[in-house]
């Protein structure tokens, strides 16, 4: 019987320290667009900054799989907290001063993207040591509910910080960092397994990862149709702020939508355990793609809460989606391969996510709402075509397989 992850010190320890940091990280998340139209008044430099805190993920995944599996970890992990706490500190100190411009709103969005990037691959590669191989996905799915629920308290939260000031939202970022690293350093187990050193060059190890990931037919393929499907997820958090305003909503009530995404991604992550219990990895899967199709319902009544037609769907399926595909990879892959093999799943699955928000506000700014979320309901329908056509997703591994690791 292997022992509950709630009784695994440094597995808790790991997450309430993230708790605490993402309520930041979501709160400032919300408030990035706001602080951009409040500066700009227009979509389309929002879309810029969502497309500037995103593509650094898909430009440094391979270099920092190549870093966390060469450095410590744990050091690693702080280093990005630190980081992260020094630019937050300054885009809230430049708000205070009123001398925020729209060039330091996308150097902080890249910057922010940049140690988000390393610290995911980190974090992802860290579960393995402190984890059981079997309660891998369960681990992932937690790790997926403590996401939910920040998601259903931080955006109000966000958007009430803002609208009380607009700085205030990013000094909080700046500071729940602090929680973040004592946490880690409280963490008692090492991120990583014993290993040798490797004086292979760096692309020579890019490779090796990117082959181990190649040659995994299923996760190669989650990570390409869930990649594409990210340009959908991001484009439709803008989507959900432009539309809102445009309709007279405050900061705190699009706040209110996120939080509303952030209850369906909490019960969804309540609920995976079950899902992985009673449905098939494949029935899962295309479960989370045809959630797109609900865009349709906003088509027909361009309300921005009828979005919640697509995103209450969308955050009950994702969690359960992730704790397979992430779970699965993290239990098949050797410990001293898992930071290159999450960086090379983590730029497929995000080489297009940045586009969502630029496409999302090119749209909102060339045509009508309406018009814009059918472009979106369209590439979401082509998607779940795709996956369930699939003869990877079809010929989908069991979680049993995980017994044998």
């Amino acid at each position: 019987m292997v022992p509950s992850l709630w009784r695994n010190r440094d597995f808790v320890l790991l997450q309430a320290g993230q708790l605490l940091s993402s309520v930041g990280s979501q709160a400032s998340a919300l408030a990035f667009p706001l602080l951009t139209l409040s500066v700009t008044h227009s979509p389309s430099k929002a879309g810029v900054v969502g497309f500037a805190s995103l593509v650094p993920a898909v430009l440094l995944s391979p270099i920092g799989g190549v870093a966390v599996d060469h450095w410590n970890r744990k050091a690693v992990m702080i280093a990005t907290d630190v980081v992260h706490m020094a630019i937050f500190g300054l885009l809230a100190a430049a708000i205070y001063k009123d001398e925020v411009t729209f060039g330091l709103i996308v150097v902080v969005a890249i910057v922010d993207g940049s140690a988000n990037t390393i610290f995911s691959i980190a974090q992802v590669a860290s579960l393995r040591s402190v984890v059981p191989t079997r309660r891998l996905p369960d681990a992932a799915g937690i790790v997926e509910g403590r996401r939910a629920a920040v998601r259903l308290a931080a955006p109000p939260l966000g958007g009430a910080l803002f609208q009380l000031a607009r700085g205030l939202p990013f000094l909080v970022n700046a500071v729940s960092y602090l929680a973040s690293t004592a946490a880690i350093l409280a963490v008692r187990s090492p991120f990583q397994q014993p290993r040798e050193a490797d004086g292979a060059r760096i692309r020579d190890r890019l490779v090796e990862g990117f082959r181990f990931l190649w040659d995994n037919r299923f996760i190669r393929t989650t990570a390409f149709v869930y990649g594409l499907g990210n340009v959908l997820s991001t484009g439709i958090f803008l989507v959900v702020v432009v539309v809102g305003r445009r309709q007279g909503l405050t900061g705190g009530e699009i706040g209110l939508l996120f939080s509303l995404l952030g209850a369906a991604t909490l019960l969804g992550s309540v609920a995976s355990p079950l899902h992985r219990r009673y449905l098939g990895v494949r029935t899962i899967l295309l479960l989370e793609l045809w959630t797109w199709t609900g865009a349709w319902v906003f088509v027909a009544w361009p309300s921005v809460w009828s979005l919640l037609a697509v995103v209450i769907p969308f955050g009950l399926c994702a969690p359960v989606t992730d704790s397979v595909v992430v779970g699965y990879m993290t239990a098949m892959t050797p410990d001293r391969l898992l930071g290159r093999v999450e960086s090379v799943r983590l730029t497929i699955a995000l080489t297009a996510a940045p586009f969502g928000p630029l496409l999302a506000g090119y749209l909102l700014d060339a045509l009508s709402s309406r018009e814009a979320v059918a472009v979106f309901a369209l590439i979401g329908l082509g998607l779940a075509v795709w996956g369930t056509l699939s003869p990877a997703i079809r010929a989908a591994p069991s979680l049993d397989e995980l017994e044998a690791v």
